[in-house]
């Protein structure tokens, strides 16, 4: 038996994943035109990767997003050879990628301790700029976070994501009977008897059209980018966002999922996959549960009907289908078992291709 402790991680209430900042570094100082002498070079500004801190703690201790780095001395009598003005250093949470407003990608900082150089500062005076120092650069970046974790919820709104969430986390996501109910993601942690724990972000649920930024289709796409495995969650009983949109079976909500994820990038629909069937508590739903197992164990002789823009260049080979209720928790060790397990299997298997590589390059 597998004893399971449930606790809340961390719960992003008024979650913040993109924060625009100025960043300037500083001017050199000015060179001594009598004596030759050299200003000292501006301080650079640096974004610092740093744990337990966000996006909304930075804006909130740095209100007006300016960060300048320090100007550089004079050349002077006593002191011919200017000193470097002081750096800046930012420090930004771990997880953030560096975009500049032209969308251009700057850097990336994954882990605490991670540096990045954001603005260079200024050459200090010297005979090559007729001792006249020059200015930093300086620019507006934005910061741009995903979300890290072990596991990433992926569904369709309504399909249950945070219920389940709160059933095998503890987590306390806002609950309610009609979709986007979860507008922000959350952040919950399971912790197995061995004191393993593995963490699981509910994500904001996407719509048909979120690889174009639909919905908050690309806020919620560039989490997934973060996540080890992905948890796809779909009701049994099938999906209908509105009264005006098409309704949706189990199985042609799985092909919308991966076809969404495959057009934002392809890469995604390589990574480890399980299935979460959901409500399974209602009547009929294992009738349902047993057409749809049928479906998948032939997916491309139920695709004829369907129009070509629904069907992904590859289906998800899911590592394990777990039917669940995660109102009765009907399911839910099984699923909890299985996460584990799957995440022990690819660290396993990573470690393995690590250690072949660097075997063939020996």
């Amino acid at each position: 038996m597998v004893w399971v402790t449930r606790v809340l991680l961390r719960k992003y209430g008024r979650f913040m994943d993109d924060l625009r900042i100025y960043v300037k570094g500083g001017t050199g100082g000015m060179g001594h035109p009598r004596l030759g002498g050299e200003g000292g070079h501006g301080g650079d500004v640096w974004l610092v990767a740093q744990e337990k801190l966000t996006l909304r703690r930075l804006k909130s201790q740095f209100p007006k997003k300016r960060f300048v780095a320090g100007v550089g001395t004079n050349s002077r009598i006593f002191a011919l050879k200017g000193a470097k003005g002081k750096d800046c250093e930012v420090n930004v949470p771990s997880g953030i990628s560096v975009v500049a407003d032209d969308g251009k990608l700057l850097g990336e900082l994954n882990k605490p301790g991670d540096r990045l150089l954001v603005a260079r500062g200024g050459i200090g005076g010297s005979l090559v700029t007729n001792f006249l120092p020059t200015k930093g650069q300086s620019f507006s970046i934005h910061l741009d976070l995903k979300l890290i974790a072990d596991v990433g919820l992926v569904g369709f709104p309504n399909a249950g994501k945070s219920s389940l969430l709160a059933s095998i986390s503890h987590a306390t996501p806002q609950i309610a009977d009609y979709a986007f109910t979860t507008i922000s993601p959350e952040l919950g942690t399971v912790m197995y008897a061995d004191h393993k724990q593995i963490t699981v972000a509910d994500l904001p649920g996407l719509i048909e059209g979120a690889h174009m930024n639909k919905g908050r289709g690309h806020k919620f796409l560039k989490h997934v980018e973060r996540t080890k495995q992905l948890l796809f969650v779909v009701d049994v009983f099938g999906f209908q966002l509105s009264p005006k949109t098409p309704f949706r079976t189990a199985f042609e909500t799985i092909l919308l999922l991966t076809k969404e994820l495959e057009l934002y990038k392809e890469e995604l629909r390589d990574k480890s996959a399980l299935l979460a069937v959901n409500k399974m508590d209602l009547p009929n739903a294992q009738k349902n549960f047993n057409e749809l197992m049928e479906q998948l164990q032939s997916p491309q002789d139920h695709m004829h009907s369907l129009p070509k823009e629904m069907i992904p260049v590859d289906t998800v080979r899911f590592k394990e289908i777990i039917p669940v209720s995660a109102l009765t928790g009907e399911g839910t060790e099984d699923l909890i078992t299985c996460l584990r397990k799957v995440l022990d299997e690819d660290a396993e298997k990573n470690i393995k291709q690590l250690a072949a590589l660097h075997l063939s390059e020996m």
